[in-house]
């Protein structure tokens, strides 16, 4: 799995990008949203961890232009300045999850995880290339899981 991740943090980035890399992710880090949307204009990922507040341009326009660039690239927002409203805002531009540093790495990995088997089951659903002819009997258990999904992160149509 590919991931972008945008955070001026370099000795927090560089750490978390060693640790996802041992896990079998790759990782282009990215010290500035400025950067990381140069980067994202010219190559795709499948699940971007992006911080909130930076020098320049910030998490939630960062957003903005990865949303214009690749629409279906779902959006982590991970921050040490965590609030509601923050959390709001990111929200409209599709955030699928907000987490406060210092987060868990378990916890990271699972939702960068999540972040990308919604992305597949979306992609699958939109395209209708889930395998079937008819389509009835599995349209219905992939638009359940999708439904989960949803439910579970708060994500919707």
């Amino acid at each position: 799995m590919k991931l972008l991740f945008i955070d001026d943090e370099q000795t927090f980035l560089k750490y978390l990008a060693k640790r996802l890399a041992l896990d079998g992710f790759t990782v282009k880090t990215t010290f500035s949203g400025e950067e990381g949307v140069e980067v994202a204009s010219k190559e795709d990922f499948d699940v971007a961890v992006v911080d909130l507040q930076m020098p320049g341009i910030d998490g939630i326009e960062v957003q903005k232009h990865l949303k214009d660039l690749q629409p279906d690239l779902p959006c982590i927002v991970l921050t040490g300045h965590g609030s509601v409203e923050n959390a709001l805002e990111s929200g409209k531009y599709n955030a699928f999850k907000f987490l406060s540093k210092p987060v868990d790495m378990d916890t990271l990995i699972e939702t960068i995880n999540a972040a990308y088997d919604f992305r597949v089951q979306k992609e699958r659903l939109t395209s209708g290339a889930d395998g079937s002819q008819t389509g009835k009997k599995k349209d219905g258990a992939l638009s359940k899981l999708y439904g989960k999904f949803r439910k579970l992160y708060g994500v919707e149509k």
